[in-house]
């Protein structure tokens, strides 16, 4: 499997104060990478970077080949905002709309793609009220569905499941093990350590540095422990 996502030596500072520090990873091909952390850790700085949307940093990021940020590499990545951007006077259908039409979709296959999305995030019901009625959670699975709208080859997901309810997590985190065997890579940020457990590869981050990395099971045999808090606490991350 090639090298999808590779960061070396990636560092990024806000006035004084440093929030990435000397970060390496490298995500393969048809993977789900997670990024675990506490609030505050440098994991969605991290994230900005890598998908192109801040280019002001120190180190080298590369995706698909291409040095980021790249407009050509943007188009072929699907990413979900901790924040939602969403446009709350338009309907759900309108803002999935909007965000297709930004990827020049034809119009069958943008039917079939916004069909699919807000089925998936179980909004199908919902698509004719406006986003401001929306609940949090809804608002969550609205940017799920419209990371997804393109079929990215890459998905980037910071904390996609914040404020959705367990049994739509189960089943969004089916989907990503399904779209991974399909061959496509997903990178996702969680402070959750059942969700990091559901990963291929993790890097555990704490104040702008990765403090640690592997598979699950790699991790919990190196630290010999049974739960990835362990690992955690154990790599020097106190508790999450």
């Amino acid at each position: 499997m090639g090298s999808i996502i590779v960061a070396k030596r990636v560092s990024k500072s806000f006035g004084k104060k440093e929030v990435l520090s000397n970060i390496n990873l490298t995500v393969k091909e048809g993977e789900i990478y997670g990024l675990i952390g506490p609030s505050g850790s440098g994991k969605t700085t991290l994230v900005k970077i890598l998908v192109g949307m801040d280019s002001d940093f120190q180190g080298e990021v590369e995706v698909l080949g291409a040095a980021m940020p790249n407009m050509n590499v943007l188009s072929k990545i699907g990413y979900m905002a901790q924040s939602d951007a969403l446009y709350p006077e338009l309907t759900g259908e309108e803002n999935l709309q909007f965000f297709a039409s930004l990827y020049k979709l034809k119009k069958e296959e943008r039917k079939q793609r916004i069909a699919y999305a807000a089925d998936l995030v179980k909004l199908t019901p919902h698509l004719s009220k406006k986003v401001m009625a929306y609940s949090g959670g809804m608002k969550r699975r609205l940017s799920l569905a419209i990371a997804l709208i393109h079929n990215p080859q890459i998905l980037v997901l910071d904390e996609p499941t914040v404020g959705i309810d367990p049994e739509l997590r189960l089943s969004i985190w089916h989907e990503l093990s399904r779209l991974k065997n399909e061959g496509k890579t997903i990178v996702v940020t969680t402070h959750v350590m059942d969700e990091a457990e559901k990963c291929d590869r993790l890097a555990m981050v704490r104040d702008g540095k990765i403090i640690t990395g592997g598979s699950p099971s790699e991790l919990k045999n190196q630290y010999a422990v049974n739960h990835l808090e362990e690992v955690f606490v154990k790599a020097g991350g106190k508790n999450i």
